[in-house]
């Protein structure tokens, strides 16, 4: 959990920092098809509009990404990283270009598809439970995708989705690299010479132990 930690620590100082001495760091969002915006393909995951904002996505990031580097360790780095940075682009070509984009939610989606996806591909039995368990804690995200449930929020659909196609493509992408599930051989030529001795030995009256 070390990673996510210190993630979401850093989350909240910046939050708290801005709130403290204005800043305006949210000028600093991704505005798409724009110039100035393409700083926010980095900068935006790391700003929120308020402090209720950035409280709705810490548990997600601090749940999904502990999932992430425990069971996919040496693909972790890769895949956050990547879903922070496709998504970023993604929503910098496809988005609204009349709004600012903030807030780590597309990251939340892409570490959710993946983990999700990821169990199903693979079908290793600790994996298959992760996709449980993301379904069950995290299934509602779904609804995230749809604004028009949403009227009177200020929601970025456009981040939600292109999360989630980043999450999806990962999994697919590195669906033989990380943990596999355990393939089980059975060694036949010695089974073979253990019978052959056996049946041998019995027909010479000898004990096959000696």
């Amino acid at each position: 959990m070390i990673f996510p930690v210190v993630f979401v620590i850093l989350l909240w100082l910046i939050r708290i920092a801005d709130a403290l001495w204005d800043f305006g760091m949210n000028e600093y969002g991704l505005i798409p098809l724009k110039a100035i915006g393409l700083i926010g393909i980095v900068t935006a995951p790391l700003l929120h509009a308020g402090f209720s904002h950035l409280f709705a996505n810490t548990i997600p990031l601090l749940v999904l990404g502990s999932l992430l580097f425990y069971f996919y360790r040496p693909l972790a780095w890769k895949i956050f990283f990547l879903i922070w940075f496709m998504t970023g682009v993604w929503v910098w070509v496809f988005a609204r270009g009349n709004a600012v984009h903030i807030g780590a939610s597309g990251i939340i989606y892409g570490l959710a598809s993946f983990l999700f996806l990821s169990g199903i591909i693979r079908r290793e039995q600790k994996l298959m439970i992760i996709t449980l368990l993301v379904t069950f804690l995290y299934g509602s995200l779904l609804w995230g995708l749809f604004p028009q449930f949403f009227p009177k929020e200020h929601i970025s659909w456009e981040s939600h989705l292109m999360g989630l196609l980043s999450g999806v493509l990962l999994a697919v992408y590195y669906r033989k690299s990380g943990p596999q599930k355990k393939v089980y051989e059975w060694n036949d030529e010695e089974e073979e010479d253990g019978e052959d001795a056996y049946w041998k030995s019995t027909s010479t009256g000898e004990n096959p132990e000696n």
